[in-house]
Order: structure tokens, then sequence, then C-alpha cells
């Protein structure tokens, strides 16, 4: 049984920061942005046809995959067929989502085989796989490992927002009369640190869906709390760190214990993040192959017609796009090191078996690659109110997370379909990749 992949934030420094000084340097936010051109809104925007690959043709699940052991999931469970129901009496089950259910696997019986029986008796069963935060393996700066002593590194910024052109996407919402401000962003992680100095104010709600295997809650790697600062951290608080999104609610779900997360986990973090209204959904986690996942499928799916989704593409380089990036609705992200024509090195992309696209592509850091500095990384929020260097796919996600955020605040009546058409064609080419354009991103959303 291949083992689950570790986490997706590769951090190739351990810079920790006091959030208030004392002895540590913090990132100034930058000031208020001027007011620029007055922008138009949009009338009527573009019918764009949403294209979903049905449940039904997903393949077989992959039971080597990664899973929770002792349990499968039954899919379209709400109407059962009378030979179904005997062949359940006695199991125990529970409602996962509507026409999803959790079976508990008799004692002393194989799951794949209790899955066989499920399915001869007419119930769709796969196992409930076990997803996790992605990393570049061995890199002794993940957080929770010895990590990188760093003598005299000094200060280092946010040079990723200005690649993105970030301020410049500020400064256009500034001149149409509009606050910077994103839409609520769900952030499907690790447990997100709402304490931290940074978050003050920005987490709006939160939810926790952990199973019994998850490994209770992941308090070390702050995995989710970074990516919930590259979404939104406080901005114009003259501490640490800017978020992309300037300022708008965020709303944590803790999917990913210290073990990783469930099917049925990140399931119930997709429903619980449109119910609670988000219009963007962050993933940075992510499965290596394609585990034929169709319960994840089919809540990705369902999520999709009103959320933006957005997931990480994983962290090696000849595996393919990870699952979920890879499904359809959902908009992988690779990651750029230095060189914003260059995948970095980790970013997963591609392969001969695996040929789905990137999406779009963000600054994810440099982490170990060749000729990496620790300037090349990204300054991200770190746990005990403090911050730290990292890499991976998993930064480069919350990046297009909050652009996407900031257009479905900029222009309401668009739909997510609408602004993901939109997002990704502002992307910039100009260096050979499709550069996430912030500042292209919200005149598209507002034109």
């Amino acid at each position: 049984m291949r083992l689950p992949v570790p986490v997706l934030c590769a951090v190739t420094a351990s810079l920790l920061l006091s959030a208030c000084g004392g002895g540590g340097s913090s990132t100034p936010a930058p000031a208020p942005p001027d007011a620029g051109p007055i922008c138009t809104q949009a009338a009527a925007p573009t019918p764009v046809q949403v294209q979903s690959t049905p449940v039904a043709a997903l393949g077989a699940p992959d039971w080597s995959a990664p899973r929770v052991p002792g349990r499968v999931l039954l899919l379209g469970s709400d109407t059962l067929a009378a030979q179904s129901v005997t062949t359940l009496a006695g199991v125990v089950t529970q409602t996962v989502t509507d026409g999803v259910r959790l079976a508990f696997t008799p004692a002393g019986t194989d799951d794949r085989a209790f899955a066989v029986r499920l399915q001869q008796a007419g119930l769709r069963a796969q196992p409930d796989f076990l997803y996790a935060p992605l990393a570049n393996p061995n890199d002794p700066g993940v957080p929770g490992n010895a990590g990188v002593p760093i003598s005299g590194a000094g200060t280092f910024t946010q040079s990723y927002l200005t690649r993105v052109r970030a301020p410049q996407a500020w400064t256009f919402l500034q001149g149409c009369g509009k606050t910077p401000v994103a839409a609520k962003t769900a952030i499907l992680d690790s447990k997100v640190e709402a304490g931290h100095p940074d978050l003050t104010g920005r987490v709006a709600g939160s939810a926790s869906f952990l199973s019994p295997n998850s490994g209770g809650s992941d308090t070390s790697t702050g995995h989710g709390t970074a990516s919930a600062g590259l979404v939104g951290a406080a901005t114009n608080n003259g501490r640490g760190v800017a978020g992309v999104t300037w300022s708008g609610p965020l709303l944590a779900v803790e999917v990913l214990g210290a073990s990783g997360g469930s099917t049925s986990d990140l399931a119930r973090g997709l429903n619980e993040s449109v119910r609670q209204g988000a219009k963007v959904i962050n993933m940075s986690l992510g499965l290596a192959g394609d585990p034929g996942d169709a319960v994840l499928a089919q809540a990705l799916t369902d999520a999709a017609r009103s959320a933006v989704l957005v997931a990480a593409a994983g962290n090696t380089a000849g595996d393919g796009v990870y699952y979920p990036a890879s499904h359809p609705d959902v908009i992988a992200v690779g990651a750029v090191a230095q060189n914003d024509g260059q995948l970095a090195c980790y970013s997963a992309r591609p392969s001969a078996a695996r040929p789905r696209a990137l999406n779009i592509v963000a600054p994810g850091g440099a982490g170990n690659c060749a000729g990496a500095t620790n300037a090349a990384q990204m300054l991200i929020l770190a746990p005990g109110g403090g911050y730290t260097l990292g890499a991976g796919t998993s930064f480069a996600a919350p990046l297009v997370s909050g652009v996407a955020a900031l257009m479905r605040a900029a222009n309401p009546d668009l739909s997510a379909a609408e602004t993901k058409a939109r997002l990704l064609g502002s992307v910039n080419r100009a260096a050979g990749q499709p550069l996430l354009d912030a500042n292209a991103a919200v005149r598209a959303a507002t034109r």
C-alpha cells in the first residue's frame, strides 16, 4: 500500500520572526493604494458552459491508494434497493453528505471484499481515500522537522506580490471606488491559527471534519495557517505581511489532521464551505495519481456550481497533476521559482501517463532547486504568531484563490464558472508560462 504523500509546503528555512518586534524583523504591510483610473462595471457577463466529468465515467477505485482502513463509502445511497438493505443489515453506517454514507467494515472482513459484496447488492462502494498536504520529501525545513538554521539571514519581503501585480490590482479597485475586499474564501487545510496577530479579525468562521484516523489536529506544521495568511493576512495594519485579498472574510475548514485527511473529511468540508457561503475554496492538498474517487469527484462538481475551486498541483515533477487538482472543475496551480517562465523544479506538471495540463502558475518559492536562495522563498505565517520561509505549490495556490476572491467581490454578478474563465483568460504568458496577473484579472472581472 502506498504511503500518504507528506506535507505540500517545503519550507527551506525556519526564519521565525516576532509578530511585534522584540529582536525579529517584520515586513510592513503596504500603504493604502492611491486612487487610480475609474473602472467600468460589466453589464451582463458572457455565459460560460461548465463542463464536468460525469461521476459514472470515472475509472474503478484504486484500492492500493492510501485509504482509511475499516470503512468504505457508499455513493448514491439515499435510495437503497431491498437487496441492498438486506446486505447492510447489522452494518453500522453514517451520513457523510447527501447521497453518500460511510459504512464500517464488519470485524474479520477485508475492506475490499466488503465493498465487492456491497457492489453485488447494487451499491457503488469505494475506499475512503486518505489525502494529505503535499511536500518536497526530505527537506529539513518542512515545518515540524529539524529546520534549517539561518545565521544573519536578514529581512525578507513578499516579492511574490509584486510578481503577480497585486499592488496594481489594489490601486485599480480603489480607483473604482471599491475598497479592496474579497469574497468569502474557504481554506480546506490543517488547523488555522486564528489567533495569529496577522489573522486578527480575518477568520469569520470555522469548521472541523477530522476522522479518527486523521491523527488529531495538526498544531505543529502551520500548513493551514500559512495558506490562510497568503490569501488573507491582515493588510495595512503595520505588522507582518499582507494578504492578496487586502480584506475580506476567511472560512477555516479543518480537513487535514496530523496524518492527513480522508475522502469523507474533504467531502464534508466542501459541503460545509458551500453551506456557509464561500465563493472561493482553496485546497493546498492532494494525492498522487488518479484514485478513482467518485465521492470526492461528486462533491467537487457540486461545489463548483457556486464556488471557484483552486488546488495545488503537487510537488513531484514526474507524476502528473495530483488529485483533486486534476479534476476538470478545479483550477490546477503549478509553481514558478525565481524565473517566471520556468516551472519550479518540484512543481507537478503533465506527464505521459497523466497529461492533464496546469491551468495557471504562481510564485511558490525556490525550495531546494538548484541555485535557490533564502530570498527566493515565500514569506509566510508560522505557528505561534511568527513568520517563516517556505516553498511548494501549496503556497502558489492561495495566491490564485485570493485573486479569484477579489474578482468575485469586485463583480458579484459573476458566476463561479465565469470567474474561472476570466481569471484563466487574464494570465500573463510573456515569459512562457500562464502566470497569475492580479491586475489583469480584476480588470477582466469588471469589464
